[in-house]
Formats: C-alpha cells, sequence, structure tokens
C-alpha cells in the first residue's frame, strides 16, 4: 500500500491491520477496521477525510491516547519497536522525544493553569535532562523561531492569555523542541484565518524540508495537502479506500469518493453556482456499518455487490506510481 522498496526508502512507522473500538450503551463503534500504511523517513503523509472517518483515533490509537472506553489491536510498530500495548515507560520515553502530535485544540491540548514556558521547559528536562536554565534559554530561542512577539512576557503567559493562531505556534513548538522523528499534525489550521494557517503550513514545510521529520498531516481538507504531502491517504467509515502520491490522487483519482473530493477542490475559475459539486447524503452510522462498501448509499455508480461485499484495496494498474484502491469498479469480472 506504499511505494515499493527501494535502498532510499526507510519505512520507519508500519501499521498493520489496526482496529480501533469503542464501548457505547448501544454496542461497540468501529471507528477503524483492518487499517494498514507505512510512513517513509522525511515525507509527509496526507490523511483525509469527512469528520468521524477515523483519521484522528488511527493516531490516537497508535500512541497509547484514546479514550477509557477505546479498545486497539494489530500491531504497529515505531523503528522495529512494537507501540501497541508496549510497556508505559517506554511510549513515555518515544511520546513528546521520537514521537509527537499536534493536537487540534490548542486551548484544551495546553495545560490551562501552567505558564506557557513551563509547559514547553518541562519537556526538555523530562527527555533532554537539560537543567531549568538550559530548558528556559531553549524554548526562548524556540519559541522566536515560531515568530512569538515578546518572548519574554509570552514565556509566563498562560494558554488563556494567547491569540489561536499564537497557540497553535506553541503548540507546533512545544511538539517539535526534541527534534520527533514523526510529528503528527492533527487539523493544525482548523478555525484559524488564511493568513495564520498559510503560516503553520509554511512552518511545517520548513520542519520537512530542514530536519527531514516524517510527517503525517491529518485533515478534511484535499487543497490543503497539494503543497506539502507527498502521498496521500483518503479514508472513509474506518478504512482507507484510496493511496496514492500528491498527483495520483489529485490527477488521476480512482475511488467515487475520492474522484467527489477531488472535484469538490473550488479554483479561481470556478462558479460555485455551476461548477462545485458535492458528494450527496451522509457517512454511515461506524455502530451500524454495512456489509458491503459504505460509500455505496451515496455511490452514483453503485453495483449489486457493493452492498454485500467489501472491496478489498488493489494496485492502479494503470499508473505508473504506486497507487491503490478499494472499489468493485475494478474487478475484471
Amino acid at each position: 500500500m506504499s511505494r515499493p522498496t527501494t535502498s532510499a526508502v526507510t519505512r520507519i512507522v508500519k501499521c498493520r491491520n489496526l482496529n480501533v473500538q469503542f464501548r457505547t450503551d448501544n454496542g461497540l463503534l468501529s471507528a477503524v477496521s483492518d487499517l494498514s500504511f507505512s510512513l517513509n523517513a522525511g515525507e509527509c503523509l496526507g490523511v483525509v477525510g469527512e469528520s468521524g472517518s477515523g483519521k484522528s483515533q488511527t493516531f490516537l490509537g497508535m500512541l497509547g491516547l484514546l479514550a477509557d472506553n477505546g479498545t486497539v489491536s494489530g500491531s504497529v510498530t515505531f523503528r522495529d519497536q512494537e507501540l501497541l500495548h508496549a510497556p508505559r515507560k517506554i511510549l513515555d520515553s518515544l511520546r513528546g522525544n521520537k514521537l509527537s502530535m499536534i493536537f487540534q485544540d490548542s486551548l484544551s491540548a495546553l495545560t490551562p493553569t501552567m505558564r506557557i514556558g513551563d509547559q514547553l521547559s518541562e519537556v526538555l528536562v523530562r527527555h533532554k535532562s537539560m537543567s531549568k536554565k538550559e530548558a528556559r534559554a531553549k524554548v526562548l530561542e524556540v519559541l522566536e523561531i515560531f515568530g512569538i512577539p515578546d518572548v519574554a512576557q509570552r514565556y509566563r503567559s498562560y494558554p488563556f492569555e494567547m491569540s489561536g493562531g499564537m497557540r497553535q505556534r506553541v503548540m507546533i513548538a512545544l511538539a517539535t523542541l526534541c527534534r520527533p522523528e514523526v510529528l503528527i499534525a492533527d487539523e493544525p489550521t482548523t478555525a484559524l484565518d488564511v493568513t495564520v494557517q498559510a503560516q503553520i503550513l509554511r512552518l511545517l514545510d520548513g520542519l520537512k524540508r530542514h530536519t527531514r521529520t516524517s510527517i503525517v498531516l491529518i485533515t478534511h481538507d484535499l487543497a490543503i495537502v497539494a503543497g506539502l504531502c507527498d502521498r496521500i491517504m483518503i479514508m472513509y467509515a474506518g478504512r482507507a479506500i484510496e493511496f496514492g502520491t500528491v498527483r495520483q490522487i489529485f490527477e488521476h483519482p480512482q475511488h467515487p469518493y475520492t474522484r467527489g473530493l477531488v472535484s469538490s477542490v473550488p479554483n479561481l475559475n470556478s462558479d460555485p453556482e455551476v461548477d462545485l459539486p458535492t458528494v450527496p447524503g451522509q457517512p454511515p452510522s461506524l455502530e451500524n456499518l454495512p456489509a458491503g462498501c459504505a460509500f455505496a448509499p451515496r455511490c452514483a455508480q453503485v453495483m449489486e455487490r457493493c452492498t454485500s461485499v467489501q472491496p478489498m484495496l488493489r494496485a492502479i494498474k494503470s499508473s505508473d506510481e504506486s497507487g491503490y484502491y478499494a472499489c468493485h469498479l475494478g474487478d475484471d469480472n
């Protein structure tokens, strides 16, 4: 499901048959089902899908950060270290150090009763064994690099005293202080104005280019991944339904859902009243997933077998790039 192995490619994260479920009053909710993918060193993988498609729960499950009613199974390795059900000591040594995550809501992700500087310094003291004085100096330097004004004052600020864009830059600074090998950015530009969005994306692009950090960019917006990502994984109802390079996904999308997403991205020549199609209908309930393709009720090309048989991922035969999609439209018979 990823590009062919070559001597130049190092698969830093391998995920195989990942399942994430939650116990609810109505029974088990399958948030992620049988998901497999890999992340290569130095690349940016875009994970795209509607709200509720399983994007965030995939990576929260990988890092052992699910809610109490959540369970995870399968295998996820980071440099051959198994992460699922690993001892707490191992996870604590990796999270925030080798593996970091930028969470959606910076206000709730940051500790409201701790000053910004103390929160950032704590990471360096814990993972890099710095003294408090050394950590403070490093934090001030990093805050300045990330465009925080009046860093000495902001070092002593509480999260609620900062704007949303400034808190998001602090979150990125916090996640990258220890120079992680893998950075998971979960909707990092949500609820930010377009100017701040552009700043955040430039910061992530700089990290990718200058530090060889592997980045996972989780988003519902295909347009955001176009200029930053190398490969894209499209998710729907907890499953991966298409993988491909950015060029493959934008120029030759295979799955009907992917084609709907790509066609709904506006451009400067679009007339929104004529040229901006939508994907009709709603995603299925994760507590009552259909037997066949979860997209079948919304698909204009649905066939009889789509309602009873789950399509498996297959290689895109006509492509000179590595790509996969899950749809019965590719069946030979």
